[in-house]
């Protein structure tokens, strides 16, 4: 097949326009064209008066090879790439060896071990928390009781931080294996809306994301996995540079030669162990911040104009970024379109704030973290868990602000950028469950965060009109931005210091979101298969930073 990439169309266009425009990007007859698929559909929204569709098709064509031989070397015309999936090794028929264990059940664990079950290992993957729909009622009793559980909340249990987001299905990621298209056709397999696999910003939502993280389970299961719920890891056995088992909190033993390390990036507990042990932890940036929230209307009519709320458009979302004056960054963070603000934490006493959106996006609010970024070497030097002491902090500050019952503190717009405590909300009322206890949020960070923020909104407001508005409101604080160390390992994706342990995902550093979560825990999950039949040669890498949701 052809691939077309840059085909434009008007936004309301005719269906048939799309088939004319194939006919005559190739300058081919009606006849010679035997069929076409959607491959990717985004929009291009620069001059709002005038938004276009841009599509990615797919082209099924008489003489194929004729008209590439015609169009060598032009722009956007070539060959469909291979985008088929195939397993790198498979288990023998009577595996018997140690089965492979992974921890976690985020997007980077369910995906290590549903890989590693469809190839036959019979992986058993341990979960802290607790299953899906059990951990979503106790994530509720947080925010509708103030009673936080915390072993299942919106950190820990199945389906990982991601279940409570937006649910984006997109990265900045590089991708020439085309793992990321493995993972979106897995998640249809799981009822995701099949549009996923085309539309250019896909997401689904935090209900979608709970059956689908239970259908993904019983995938998984059928091929041989085991999930094991409510059992938290609390040590390795590590003998001479290698691994050699798990134990769990209860004193129980499983023992294996491979252990996939996809925990998370709130699983602080375990960095601790990890450190204790000898396992190679260093330090690496995050960002901190607060939760902005403004009208989805406000957002949506400065995106997309007199084309606002059209159905193909949907809620319109943003990307921001400032270079302050005293050398700190400020950028928009997981943005949630027509979302709520959530209570993040997993630790009492402690507040945390995040985004999540449904399918729908059809809130009131648009909402997104406004951070700053900022490093070891120069805000929390000297030790590798430096950044955990740091978030806990700012975390335990933000209780005490709220009123010390898991209330947020918080501050409108206009008052946060004159520097005096707010007392009343305005015309935007803020989604923040148990509640937001306003006054002034400048004790809850760092000064110079503060500053580098009061100088952002203002020329935040000079790219979306009326981002700067007083009745905004600011939510604090916004800390889990993404992991605070790396658990770094070498190119064949094992510990740098213990053989047969596999840092992977958000929580070892090497992802930032649901889909370059999921994409790592495959790529970890071939690195060991490979080691299981006996050959190590994956081709691993870091991705330091990452923070793209």
């Amino acid at each position: 097949m052809l691939r077309l990439n840059e085909v434009t169309l008007p936004l309301d266009h005719p269906e048939e326009d799309l088939k004319a425009a194939v006919l005559a990007r190739l300058q081919i007859p009606e006849q010679d064209l035997l069929g076409f698929n959607i491959f990717r559909r985004g929009h291009d929204a620069r001059r709002k008066s005038a938004i276009l569709l841009v599509y990615t098709l797919d082209v099924e064509v008489r003489d194929e090879e004729a008209l590439l031989r015609r169009f060598q070397g032009v722009a956007n015309i070539g060959r469909t790439p291979d985008m088929e999936y195939r397993f790198v090794a498979q288990a023998p028929a009577s595996f018997g060896g140690k089965r492979p264990v992974v921890i976690g059940t985020g997007p980077c664990g369910i995906f290590a071990g549903l890989i590693l079950a469809q190839m036959g290992f019979k992986p058993i993957i341990l979960e802290r928390g607790k299953a899906v729909r059990e951990r979503t009622q106790d994530t509720w009793g947080l925010w509708r009781k103030r009673v936080l559980q915390p072993e299942s909340n919106v950190q820990f249990g199945e389906g990982g931080a991601g279940t409570f987001s937006d649910g984006k299905l997109y990265s900045q990621i590089k991708d020439p294996k085309h793992y990321g298209r493995k993972v979106l056709a897995e998640f249809v397999k799981a009822y995701a809306p099949p549009e996923i696999l085309y539309v250019s910003k896909p997401h689904i939502g935090t209900f979608r994301l709970v059956k689908m993280v239970q259908a993904m389970r019983a995938t998984t299961e059928s091929f041989g996995g085991e999930f094991r719920f409510q059992s938290k890891v609390v040590d390795l056995n590590i003998e001479d540079g290698r691994i050699r088992g798990v134990v769990l909190e209860g004193g129980e033993v499983i023992d294996t030669d491979h252990v996939v390390l996809a925990v998370g990036h709130s699983a602080r507990d375990t960095f601790q162990m990890l450190y204790d042990r000898g396992v190679y932890v260093e330090a690496k940036p995050f960002s901190i911040g607060f939760r902005a929230e403004h009208p989805q209307s406000l957002i949506d009519k400065a995106r997309f104009g007199k084309f606002a709320g059209h159905p193909l458009l949907g809620a319109a979302d943003y990307k921001l970024v400032h270079h302050a004056s005293n050398g700190r960054t400020v950028y928009s963070f997981c943005m949630c379109p027509g979302g709520t603000v959530v209570a993040a934490t997993s630790e009492p006493n402690r507040v945390v704030t995040n985004g999540m959106s449904q399918y729908s996006r059809n809130e009131r609010n648009a909402n997104s973290g406004i951070v700053v970024g900022i490093t070891p070497a120069v805000d929390y030097p000297g030790h590798p868990l430096a950044g955990i002491d740091f978030q806990r902090a700012l975390e335990s500050r933000a209780f005490e602000l709220g009123g010390g019952n898991y209330d947020a503190p918080g501050q409108l717009v206009g008052d946060f950028i004159a520097g005096r405590p707010s007392t009343e909300f305005g015309s935007v009322l803020p989604s923040y469950k148990p509640g937001v206890h306003l006054g002034d949020l400048a004790p809850s960070l760092p000064e110079y965060a503060i500053e580098a923020m009061r100088e952002a909104f203002p020329a935040f407001d000079r790219q979306i009109r009326g981002y700067a508005m007083h009745d905004a409101v600011l939510t604090g604080v916004e800390t889990r931005t993404s992991s605070p160390v790396r658990v770094k390992r070498q190119d064949n994706f094992q510990s740098m210091n213990v053989k047969g342990l596999f840092p992977a995902g958000e929580g070892a550093g090497y992802a930032g979101g649901i889909f370059s979560a999921a994409v790592d825990g495959i790529k970890v999950a071939e690195a060991v298969a490979l080691s299981l039949v006996g050959r190590e040669d994956a081709q691993g890498g870091s991705a330091p930073g990452m923070q793209t949701y």
